[in-house]
Formats: C-alpha cells, sequence, structure tokens
C-alpha cells in the first residue's frame, strides 16, 4: 500500500460493518493519533518526505545566532492544530488566522510579515502531509479498535 487511496479501499468493506457510533469513535481515535504525529513531525521540523525545513532567513541587521526558538512552536498546539471528526471524516488542521499562515508556509506563497513589511515569498515548508507511518498509524488505528 502505497498512498492512503489503497488503505481506504483496502479497509472499505470493514468500515462499512460498523455502526455510525462506533465509525466516529474510531475517526475521532484516528484523528488524535494524527495530530499526535503531525505534531512530532513538525516538532522535530521535517517536511513528509524526510527533508528538513529550509531554515529562516537571516536578516543583515540581526547578530547571528539570535533567533533561540524553532519555527512553529505554538502552532502545533491543541490550539491551533484541531482535529475535526464525524462517523465518514476525519480532518486535522488549523482553524482561522493561524489557517492562513499556515498555509503561506504550507505551499510556499507570498506575505507580509507585519501590516506595513514588504512582501515576503515564504520557503515552502510542508506542515502537513501523509507519510508511510501515518498510513501504519490509521491502519493499525483501525485494527486496534477492531480488536484484531
Amino acid at each position: 500500500m502505497n498512498n492512503i487511496q489503497d488503505l481506504a479501499q483496502h479497509i472499505q468493506p470493514l468500515l462499512q460493518s460498523l455502526s455510525l457510533a462506533e465509525r466516529a469513535k474510531l475517526a475521532k481515535n484516528i484523528g488524535r493519533d494524527l495530530r499526535k504525529s503531525q505534531r512530532e513531525r513538525i516538532t522535530a521540523q521535517q517536511n513528509p518526505d524526510g527533508s528538513a525545513y529550509i531554515p529562516r532567513r537571516t536578516r543583515l541587521r540581526e547578530q547571528k545566532g539570535k533567533i533561540k526558538r524553532k519555527m512553529f512552536t505554538r502552532i502545533k498546539s491543541n490550539t491551533h492544530l484541531k482535529v475535526l471528526s464525524n462517523s465518514n471524516s476525519v480532518a486535522v488542521g488549523f482553524i482561522g488566522r493561524v489557517n492562513r499562515i499556515a498555509n503561506v508556509h504550507q505551499y510556499g506563497l507570498k506575505d507580509r510579515a507585519t501590516k506595513n513589511a514588504p512582501e515576503t515569498i515564504y520557503s515552502k515548508r510542508e506542515l502537513l502531509g501523509f507519510t508511510n507511518k501515518e498510513i501504519k498509524l490509521v491502519e493499525e488505528s483501525f485494527l486496534k479498535h477492531l480488536k484484531i
């Protein structure tokens, strides 16, 4: 199984046999597991393909080594990284203003750091995405729920 669609086709017959309440509970558990996995990957500063995030740009006026904090330390908290689930779907993502900031980094778009700052093209840093580890995690969560 190389991608999430293969996994979905593989477990679809078993999923149909569950009641709506059981599917909702399963979706909630899978969402929590996925959020935890995404948070760990963001903490490790890695893209889904395993490559490291492109570091912040150096500024001319700042001293070398002035930035003490890793990128995205607050964005990965439960306040900003939300799980939305029901009996038919699971979604892990960012909500509100944080969603706009995350999209700029996810896709490498233009944005302004502050209201009057010049537009900057941000490097592409994929905050959310599926790795083989996450696909296996979904499969294991599903099997654990079925107690197989």
